[in-house]
């Protein structure tokens, strides 16, 4: 009889930090103590706390362990397994930054990142097997397929997705009950439903986690789409970088034929859908859904003009319903436990939940799933764990290249479609990047409208020449040639980006210069004015020098230099020759008297 189970992250974070070899460790220890049939390790998908891992739970008591390695097993199963003691150096213990918490061993769901958490779409992230059909259907899973299929109409289906409240979480907030109206009413012989799994934000993990801690909801919720609005073919679009992901899902698409849940007659309900993976090569742009279908079809990834809309003219010129992973993964729970349970989360406009991947300058990056309304401060201070090294919050940027940054000035905003929008941010798929005092706002604008360049897919002149025009000002301004006219220009190509794109790309591409320069206007001004970086990140707008005062001649700044720029005797002040310092900062990291500074 099973006494306990050893649950361990397989998500690309933890599998990149070694829990292969963990699984193999565990599986080899249990063995020589003959444990087999007492303790059942099981490969899970992602528990949120990235930054933690590996991360290990032991059950039936929940004892959380971080960043164990494989030399810890053996300790973990002879003290914790055996004789029933945990092992206190690897548990975690909470932390957050000005929050009352439980000192000692906490589990997983007492720790003040899961307090104010509310799963539905990560529901079973980190708590089954995801590569095992029967543990998915254990937890009530492909239960709502067969509630939709046998108990009611597509039209009751829909309607239940509309009362619910659900948004797209792709990153438009489009009522996903009415999209999939549009298909509906569309006859056609042949209509297709498509999944975006092509995650391209930097920083945004959050449907690469769905497909891999639960394919099995993503294939459940294209069905119950397929019935809705006719369809009896689907495709889910995911990028070729996530291996892991396409690997578990094309497992989940295999075991769901097998147990006829996919094919023909499901459920014995006449209703006939499959579902098929395309790989995408990590084009940005492949997000946008008409240039997403236009990949599937074979061709260059590039949008279409619109109307005519998918719903009309889709994917093969056949009505299309598409959604991203997480808008799928909301589905199964709102067919089951009906629209109340979503809408009854969130705030007027903005139900249920969202995930977020918290990076950045933030104690606990890792992924999130919160209730729409949940504050900004709580976010970052209590689930995030707060700053590291005491630094001061300055901003986050919501929405990835496509978003706007969010300042300190406005921590309390409630997190919604509807106030991230008005503020000049957008909800987008849910990346957050956390910033400190020591982020320099023009260079954040800078990486991000450099990244939408590259991915520009060149077809329409304003996002092809204006987002590169407007990098390239970005670039005159932190290298400390700009102008206060460089200013207005910046401002006014913005807006003529934004207002002549032809797809979301190019629209969206300035919002992180224009956010930045409504907020931090006063660092362009002292970049263009002062020539001089606020926030000591921009090279040549820096001076690095040595305070004699503090300077004890230790000759250790002398020894990084890559350059030879610092020159001094021992024991006596040391001096930078400015013409050949190349501002790479050893020094200051190597300096133990506080010596160093950068201006």
């Amino acid at each position: 009889m099973v006494r306990a189970q050893v649950l361990i992250c397989g998500g690309t974070g933890c599998t990149s930090s070694g829990s292969k070899k963990l699984i193999a460790e565990f599986e080899s220890q249990i063995a020589k103590n003959s444990l087999e049939d007492e303790v059942k390790i099981v490969k899970t998908g992602c528990f949120g706390l990235c930054a933690l891992g590996p991360v290990v739970i032991v059950y039936p008591d929940g004892t959380f362990y971080s960043r164990v390695e494989e030399a810890d097993v053996k300790e973990i199963v002879e003290e914790h397994l055996i004789k029933g003691r945990v092992v206190d150096r690897l548990a975690y213990k909470d932390v957050a930054e000005g929050v009352d918490i439980q000192h000692g061993n906490v589990s997983l769901n007492d720790t003040v990142f899961y307090a104010k958490q509310k799963r539905v779409a990560l529901r079973n992230c980190g708590v089954i097997n995801p590569e095992s059909i029967d543990e998915y259907i254990a937890m009530d899973g492909y239960a709502a397929l067969g509630k939709a299929l046998t108990e009611m109409t597509p039209e009751e289906v829909i309607k239940v997705v509309m009362d619910s409240g659900l948004r797209g979480r792709g990153g438009g907030g489009f009522p996903t009950g009415l999209k999939w109206s549009f298909t509906a009413k569309n006859q056609a012989d042949q209509k297709y439903v498509v999944c975006n799994a092509d995650e391209g934000d930097p920083g945004a993990f959050m449907d690469r986690s769905v497909l891999e801690g639960d394919p099995h909801a993503i294939v459940e919720a294209m069905a119950i789409c397929g019935y809705a609005t006719g369809a009896s073919e689907g495709y889910v679009y995911v990028r070729a970088e996530y291996p892991i992901a396409v690997a578990r899902l094309q497992k989940a698409i295999d075991d769901a034929r097998a147990y006829g849940l996919l094919g023909k007659d499901i459920f014995g309900s006449g209703f006939d859908f499959d579902l098929f993976i395309r790989l995408g090569a990590g084009a940005f742009v492949c997000g946008e859904e008409t240039a997403l279908m236009t990949s599937i079809e074979g061709n260059r990834g590039e949008p279409r003009p619109r109307p005519p809309y998918p719903a009309v003219k889709g994917l093969f010129g056949k009505p299309t319903t598409e959604n991203n992973v997480e808008t799928f993964a909301n589905i199964p729970q709102i067919i089951l436990n009906g629209a109340e349970f979503f809408n009854s989360m969130g705030t007027e406009k903005s139900k249920g939940t969202k995930v977020f991947a918290l990076g950045g300058k933030i104690n606990h990056t890792g992924l999130v799933e919160i209730p729409m309304g949940t504050t900004l401060r709580e976010v970052i201070y209590e689930i995030g764990g707060g700053i590291p090294n005491g630094k001061k919050f300055k901003a986050a940027q919501s929405g990835g290249p496509s978003g706007g940054c969010i300042p300190a000035s406005l921590l309390d905003i409630e997190i919604d479609y509807d106030n991230l929008v008005a503020q000049g941010a957008m909800m987008g798929s849910g990346g957050l990047i956390v910033m400190d005092e020591d982020t320099c706002m023009v260079d954040i604008a800078k990486f991000f409208l450099n990244f939408t360049v590259d991915e520009s897919c060149g077809k329409c002149t304003p996002c092809r020449i204006g987002t590169k025009r407007l990098y390239e000002l970005l670039e005159k301004i932190t290298s400390g040639n700009g102008t206060l006219e460089d200013l207005d220009e910046i401002e006014s190509l913005s807006n003529y980006i934004k207002n002549n794109s032809l797809c979301g790309l190019g629209q969206t591409a300035p919002n992180p210069v224009l956010s930045t320069y409504r907020f931090f206007k006063d660092e362009y001004i002292a970049h263009v004015v002062e020539k001089r970086c606020p926030a000591g990140v921009c090279k040549n707008l820096l001076t690095i020098s040595i305070d004699p005062d503090k300077c004890k001649g230790c000759t250790l700044c002398s020894r990084v230099c890559p350059v030879g720029a610092i020159s001094g005797t021992v024991k006596n002040p040391h001096v930078i020759d400015k013409s050949k310092c190349i501002k790479c900062g050893a020094c200051m990291e190597k300096c133990k008297f506080g010596a160093i500074s950068k201006k």
